[in-house]
């Protein structure tokens, strides 16, 4: 059992160090494939001991070979939460083709939330391979199908509540220029579509409800929810663009603490019947 840990521990390593390039150059464009691991500053490729995970980060002290620029902590840290990752499900499920989909499903998570944290933005190539990993994170076909179904289902629900949630705030913004027409704009709508939610949060629900049922799935929404209450608090009174939360991130941690915590989470909710 032991070996079997430390094996997930390692490979959940290896591909988080991997998912730290792709996090690098997704947004901006790059291939993922082709071009050699290079400084960002000094642009000089890293040798092979230079992209050991965790361990050339701390040999460096944080720093690049050559330039002696400081390396960004999001390196290490992307590499010991994917480790962590893997490590969690196979303690929970042990090793197998399942429970490596489902790991990587959380993984792809991972690389969202960084890169909506970041960029403000939610690639639909991360997305779809969520989706993907968490469809087929199953034990048997049946089981592939009940996910693509529940996925389906989280997906519809927020696009609902998406074009619900638009309109409201839509026809509030109406309404409040409607009292400041005269007679020379009054034939004139500018009145902005405003979106509640974006297309990458659907998707992101998608991958929610494949990877735990409809009931877990609701708990996890409410979950993030909960998470993200005291940020936006926080956030009350500032600019616009400061008030713009990446909501990914606290929809990928719920989504992980009730995968986790979801025999607990289910003998409770039966017990409220």
């Amino acid at each position: 059992m032991e070996y079997n840990l430390l094996l997930a521990f390692i490979l959940g390593l290896l591909i988080g160090s991997f998912l730290n390039v792709v996090i690098l150059r997704i947004p901006q464009g790059e291939s993922i494939v082709f071009g050699a691991s290079h400084c960002t500053n000094c642009g000089e490729k890293l040798k092979p001991w230079h992209n050991i995970p965790l361990l050339s980060w701390l040999f460096l002290r944080g720093k690049c070979a050559y330039c002696k620029t400081p390396i960004s902590i999001q390196y290490p840290v992307v590499e010991l939460v994917s480790a962590l990752i893997f490590l969690a499900i196979a303690a929970k499920y042990s090793i197998s083709f399942a429970s490596f989909f489902i790991g990587m499903s959380f993984l792809m998570l991972l690389a969202l939330s960084v890169i909506d944290f970041r960029y403000k933005m939610i690639p639909d190539s991360l997305n779809l391979l969520a989706i993907f990993f968490a469809v087929f994170g199953a034990w048997n076909v049946h089981g592939v199908a009940e996910n693509f179904q529940n996925a389906l289902l989280f997906a519809g629900g927020f696009t609902l509540l998406r074009f619900a949630l638009s309109y409201y705030l839509t026809s509030s913004v109406f309404r409040a220029g409607k009292k400041t027409k005269t007679s020379w704009n009054k034939h004139y709508d500018r009145t902005p579509f405003i979106e509640a939610m974006g297309e990458g949060d659907i998707m992101v629900a998608a991958t929610m409800g494949a990877l735990l049922g409809i009931k877990l799935g609701l708990v996890a929404i409410f979950l993030s929810a909960l998470l993200a209450l005291p940020v936006m608090v926080i956030m009350l009174g500032r600019s616009a663009e400061e008030q713009r939360v990446p909501f990914v991130p606290f929809l990928a941690i719920a989504t992980f603490i009730v995968f986790l915590f979801d025999s607990q989470i289910m003998d409770y909710i039966k017990a409220s019947y």
